[in-house]
């Protein structure tokens, strides 16, 4: 995985498209309108509503262009191979210490979402699951020390 490419399952892509056209058409809108209502209130310099509307517009405009970087060096993973764990894998664990059954999708950086059991390849979790197959033996470091896991099972989405 090249250090420029963005990877991302579908789900990732279309969720990123999808706000970068929202915040292109509905916020850009909205943000507009604020700031015109605020300039109507006069004095500039001691309009607080102002300068809050100002500030996030400047946070939208550079979520859009971070997006649309992201999107640019996006690589879209299709066709999951089952033999091993990759990005857009579902993979079932099995917590060694615990004898605790845990399910997580590997997903691209810009999708994890832990409580939604979405991880990172690059999480020390998840770059130890890549690779692998079912019946392996997972090490992770962890700051309460070494964690294992035992690799179930892998879906494909």
């Amino acid at each position: 995985m090249s250090n420029d490419e963005i990877i991302l399952t579908p789900e990732g892509l279309a969720k990123l498209e999808q706000e970068l056209e929202e915040l292109k058409t509905v916020k850009r809108r909205e943000l507009a309108s604020r700031i015109k209502t605020a300039i109507s209130y006069g004095d500039l310099k001691e309009n607080s509503e102002y300068h809050s509307a100002k500030e996030e517009q400047a946070f939208m405009e550079t979520r859009i262009l971070n997006i649309e970087r992201m999107l640019k060096k996006a690589r879209v993973v299709k066709n999951i191979d089952t033999s091993t764990v990759n990005v857009g894998s579902v993979v079932i664990l099995n917590d060694v210490e615990f004898a605790e059954k845990i399910e997580y999708r590997i997903v691209g950086p810009s999708e994890a979402e832990v409580s939604e059991n979405k991880i990172s390849y690059e999480s020390p979790l998840g770059s130890a699951l890549l690779g692998k197959s079912v019946g392996d033996i997972i090490h992770v470091d962890a700051p309460m020390g070494v964690i294992k896991y035992e690799l179930l099972e892998i879906k494909a989405t």
